[in-house]
């Protein structure tokens, strides 16, 4: 009975330390999965504001050019 008892409880420490260990794996995981996710979203949201600066950068450009010339055009004409 005794070395049943101490091999039932052997195997509990094993399995525990076993369950430990995955548990562990588990979140690892988790977190690398997690930073994946976070750096594509922040590489993503960096494009769309690069995007939209160049988009406002040429709309301006556009505006003053055009406006430039109305008032060029007024002045002359």
């Amino acid at each position: 009975m005794r070395q049943s008892l101490a091999e039932f409880e052997a195997r509990f420490h094993h399995e525990a330390a076993e369950a430990v260990a995955e548990r562990e794996a588990v979140q690892r995981e988790t977190q690398a999965r997690a930073r994946i996710r976070r750096q594509k979203r922040v590489r993503k949201h960096g494009s769309l504001r690069f995007v939209a600066l160049v988009v406002a950068i040429l709309a301006t450009s556009l505006a003053v050019t055009f406006l430039m010339f109305e008032a060029l055009a007024l002045l002359i004409g």
